[in-house]
């Protein structure tokens, strides 16, 4: 019989998360008079007990509309291999059992775990060693397969387009190029959705390698028709064809994931090469994480919490809640993160795009 489970939230933050937590709460504590455990920053609160505190009615009242989470969170907490200095030199050890054990010196019947593909297979490995785990989809990428959508998503978008709103007044006034890079790691759905939504007239994206000479012949074309700006979208994984995406940050012992960032700066570099045009580069950044959550991410988010606890009630361990459709199901968190949901160059979104006379950059 279920009485106590814990919950984190892992990986880069986003909106919704509190609305997930709050979610998660409140149904546990109304519907089945659990007790429910905040891990706080992500799987590191399972390596010190000091992090885990209980979270009641009270700890949620007033959340759902936060940006980031009540319970922090972290995208280097990796306990199957974690960074630890050792006679001056970062040694990465497996620390899970460690976690395990935590898991039931707190007594918890089972965990919801937050988070992206990075955090869910974590999750995953735990699963295997025995520890209950339900997933919940975060990351404002929307690279995760198994849900049509992630929460953080829609916010995300609506920073981007409201980004390229402004652009355009600017780019117009001084007939200017103005690029917009955006997050989205190896997946454009970012750049692509608010791109089309902005009005852009070139988006670059990981999964189209992009050709330099042809984005400089489409903004002639554009000038040419007396149009002396024009508005690119660039993801921070888009790459130019037969070269290598732009890291700001390699991978090493301390940061196991590169940082990417840099690509606008490098196309603007490129077209100043090739064109007689002020270029000019705006990195929106954290902004896309930061900020109240749309009204999409507070309701999906609220959604995604209460079908987890559902989940736990009905003991449906190493799966994740999942959007499909209208609707929330369940999908194994294998199956989800088997592989990243990618746009499909030929997919019907791209065409759409293309159709509107945006280059894609091929």
């Amino acid at each position: 019989m279920i009485k106590k489970i814990g919950i984190l939230t892992g990986g880069g933050d986003c909106p919704g998360l509190n609305a997930v937590i709050r979610g998660v709460v409140k149904s546990a504590i109304i519907q089945h008079g659990w007790e429910v455990i905040g891990i706080e920053d992500g799987f590191d609160g399972l390596l010190d007990l000091n992090k885990c505190r209980p979270l009641t009615l009270e700890s949620v009242r007033g959340i759902l509309p936060r940006g980031g989470t009540i319970l922090g969170t972290t995208n280097r907490g990796n306990p199957f291999s974690y960074p630890v200095e050792r006679d001056g030199q970062v040694v990465t050890v497996d620390l899970s059992d460690r976690v395990v054990e935590n898991t039931r010196i707190l007594g918890l019947d089972a965990l919801i775990a937050i988070g992206g593909e990075g955090s869910l297979k974590i999750a995953l490995e735990l699963a295997k060693k025995g520890v209950p785990v339900v997933g919940v989809p975060k990351t404002i990428d929307n690279d995760l397969r198994g849900t049509d959508l992630t929460f953080g998503y829609n916010s995300a978008l609506e920073t981007a387009t409201d980004a390229l709103d402004k652009l355009h007044t600017t780019a117009e006034s001084h007939h200017r190029v103005m690029i917009l890079e955006v997050m989205g790691r190896y997946a454009g759905w970012i750049a692509l959705e608010s791109g089309i939504a902005g009005g852009a007239d070139v988006i670059l994206i990981p999964e189209i390698p992009f050709d330099i000479e042809e984005i400089c012949a489409s903004i002639k074309k554009r000038s040419g028709r007396g149009r002396r700006f024009s508005i690119i979208v660039a993801a921070e994984g888009a790459f130019p064809a037969g070269g290598g995406r732009v890291v700001a940050k390699a991978a090493d012992e301390r940061n196991i994931i590169e940082r990417l960032g840099g690509i606008g700066q490098y196309v603007a570099k490129q077209i100043e090469q090739c064109l007689e045009m002020d270029v000019r580069v705006t990195v929106l950044g954290h902004l896309q994480r930061g900020g109240s959550p749309t009204t999409f991410d507070r309701s999906l988010g609220s959604r995604f919490g209460t079908k987890a606890v559902a989940m736990v009630a009905a003991g449906e361990f190493g799966r994740m809640a999942c959007l499909r459709g209208r609707d929330i199901a369940t999908v194994s968190i294998e199956d989800a993160t088997s592989e990243l949901n990618l746009v499909d160059p030929d997919g019907e979104i791209v065409h759409t795009a293309e159709d509107l006379g945006i280059m894609m950059g091929r």
